[in-house]
C-alpha cells in the first residue's frame, strides 16, 4: 500500500516543549525579541532550527488582539527610488527585530496603465498590520482610513492627500528645485523648461517650486511647464523631442524625476542641459551621468523605519510632516550654455 501520511508541521507548542520553556516565551522571541534574554532566545531558536519551525506571522496577526507585522505598500515597484527606500526600511526593521510584509499597490490594466489594486489594499487592511508604511503616491489613499486609529500610518516620498492622520517623510521640494535652477543659471542658462506629470501632489509641489525658483532668478517670462501622463523614460523622450524642436527652444530642462530626465537626455543635443530629481542609482551610471537632487533617500528610509517602530511617539507624530533637506549632485548632464546660443 502507498503511504499517504504527511509530515506534521512543527508548532509553537513543539518548540516550547523541546526548549523547555512556555509557549508565550516562544511567541515573544518572534514578536518582541528585545524583551527576551539572550540565553532564552538562543534556547528557543536552537529548538526551532532543529525542528524546522518557522512562524506564521500572518496567522498570528489575525488571531492576535493587535497586529504582529509591519505592512509596506509600494506605489510602483519599477521606480528605483521606491525600491531603494523599501530595501533600506526593511533592513532597518529587521535589525530592530520587526517582521515586515511588502506588496505593490498598483497593477497594469488591459491598456497597460497603472491602476490601484483595491483588492490588494483591502487584503492588507484585513491582515491587521501593527503599523503601515506607504512608499510613493497611490490614488485613493483615503481607503487606508479603514485601519484602526491605533495603527500608525507613515507615508514616505509622497503627500497623503485625503489621509490627514498619516505621518509624512519626504524631501523639501522648494530647496531641491531652487538648487537645480540656481545651478543651471550659474551655467548660463535662462530658458529652462520643466517636464511634470499631470497627477499627484508631489508633482504639483515640484512645479510650484520650479516656478518660484525661476521668479527668484528673474526668469518669470521664461517659465515653461509641459505635462506628461506617466513619469517614464519614453514619456520624457517624447516630450523633450517636442519642446526642443521649435526655434528659441529651452537650453535646459528640469524634470519631475530621474526617469523623465533620462528619457529627455535621449532626445536632447549635446548642448542641452538636463537635470533630474531623486538621485536614483541610474543617475550615477557612467553612460547617463545625470545631475540630480538627492532627496535624502537613506534618511527618509531610516526616519520612516523609526516612526514605524517607536510606539511612544505615535500620537505626537500623527498628521505631522518631516521635510528633509535635499542635496545637489552634479554630474555631466548639466553642461554649460554653449556661447553660440546667446548670439542674436
Amino acid at each position: 500500500m502507498r503511504n499517504t501520511s504527511t509530515v506534521k508541521r512543527p508548532t509553537i507548542r513543539d518548540v516550547a516543549a523541546k526548549a523547555g520553556v512556555s509557549k508565550s516565551l516562544v511567541s515573544l522571541v518572534y514578536s518582541a525579541p528585545h524583551s527576551v534574554s539572550e540565553h532564552r532566545k538562543e534556547l528557543v531558536l536552537k529548538a526551532a532550527g532543529e525542528l524546522g519551525f518557522s512562524p506564521n506571522f500572518i496567522a498570528r496577526s489575525l488571531a492576535a488582539d493587535s497586529g504582529t507585522f509591519i505592512g509596506i505598500l509600494v506605489a510602483d515597484l519599477h521606480n528605483p527610488l521606491f525600491a531603494q527606500i523599501v530595501d533600506q526600511v526593511r533592513s532597518a526593521l529587521e535589525a530592530a527585530g520587526q517582521y515586515s510584509f511588502m506588496t505593490s499597490a498598483m497593477l497594469p490594466n488591459a491598456a497597460g496603465e497603472q491602476i490601484l489594486d483595491s483588492r490588494t489594499v483591502s487584503a492588507l487592511i484585513d491582515l491587521r498590520p501593527k503599523s503601515l508604511l506607504v512608499v510613493g503616491s497611490i490614488p485613493e489613499i483615503h481607503q487606508l482610513s479603514a485601519l484602526p486609529e491605533s495603527v500608525p500610518i507613515v507615508v514616505a516620498s509622497a503627500i497623503p492627500d485625503g489621509l490627514p492622520r498619516a505621518t509624512t517623510v519626504r524631501s523639501n521640494d522648494d530647496i531641491g528645485m531652487r538648487l537645480l535652477i540656481d545651478h543651471l543659471v550659474a551655467k548660463g542658462h535662462h530658458k529652462i523648461a520643466h517636464i511634470s506629470v499631470s497627477e499627484g501632489l508631489v508633482a504639483k509641489s515640484r512645479r510650484e517650486a520650479y516656478e518660484l525658483a525661476m521668479k527668484e532668478n528673474g526668469l518669470a517670462k521664461n517659465i515653461q511647464i509641459e505635462f506628461v501622463e506617466n513619469a517614464t523614460e519614453s514619456a520624457g523622450f517624447e516630450m523633450a523631442t517636442q519642446i526642443l524642436r521649435p526655434k528659441g527652444a529651452p537650453t535646459a530642462i528640469t524634470a519631475f524625476n530621474d526617469l523623465l530626465a533620462i528619457g529627455a537626455q535621449g532626445a536632447a543635443g549635446n548642448d542641452v542641459a538636463i537635470v533630474g530629481y531623486d538621485n536614483t542609482f541610474l543617475a550615477d551610471l557612467k553612460q547617463i551621468s545625470l545631475t540630480s537632487i538627492d532627496p535624502g533617500n537613506t534618511e527618509i528610509a531610516l526616519k520612516s523605519a523609526k516612526l514605524l517602530v517607536d510606539k511612544s511617539t505615535d500620537m505626537a507624530n500623527k498628521g505631522r510632516t518631516f521635510l528633509l533637506e535635499p542635496k545637489l549632485v552634479i554630474r555631466n548632464s548639466s553642461k554649460a550654455l554653449v556661447k553660440e546660443k546667446t548670439k542674436k
